[in-house]
């Protein structure tokens, strides 16, 4: 499970790693712990560590800049928090706004979570043929705002502040 940011030096966000991954990197000193889990730590006999939850590498890293974040029916259940896009319940797949059938691609515009029933019952036509309104419109995240988004709702809506500052994350 990848549950830990990790931001450049600069404080951008880079990825997520495994918690076991972020541990690696703080007792290498290679990053530092800037936000813990509240009230819990990693101990050993001769460790006490905060439990990272944001960490932040110490020497900068060089990443080639991404316009885009790459598409995938994961990405869109977590952009839409796993509430259909129709109805509002939650969504356990990805509905095609534009059908595939009819020349609709997988793109973060022309898709959204959608539950099973909604999905069946939208079958093979547009929203407007079926008559089922969107409750909200698809939009593309920035890679920085998808790789937050993916550590979950409530991670994002807890990060300080300075992380979404200029660095094209959208609360």
């Amino acid at each position: 499970m990848r549950d830990t940011l990790v931001l450049n030096a600069s404080f951008e966000p880079l990825s997520t790693v495994t918690l076991h991954r972020a541990v690696v990197l703080v007792l290498t000193d290679k990053a530092v712990v800037e936000r813990a889990h509240p009230g819990l730590r990693m101990r050993a006999a001769t460790l006490d560590l905060p439990v990272p939850q944001v960490i932040r590498l110490c020497r900068y890293v060089r990443v080639p800049f991404r316009r885009q974040a790459p598409w995938s029916r994961r990405g869109v259940l977590v952009r839409d928090r796993h509430r259909c896009a129709y109805c509002g319940r939650r969504a356990t797949t990805v509905d095609h706004v534009v059908p595939k059938s009819r020349g609709g691609a997988d793109s973060w515009l022309n898709t959204v979570a959608s539950c099973a029933e909604d999905n069946h019952r939208k079958a093979d036509r547009t929203p407007e043929q079926a008559g089922m309104p969107l409750l909200r419109q698809p939009f593309e995240p920035t890679p920085a705002h998808a790789m937050l988004l993916a550590l979950g709702q409530d991670d994002l809506l807890g990060l300080p502040a300075w992380l979404g500052q200029g660095h094209g994350v959208v609360a």
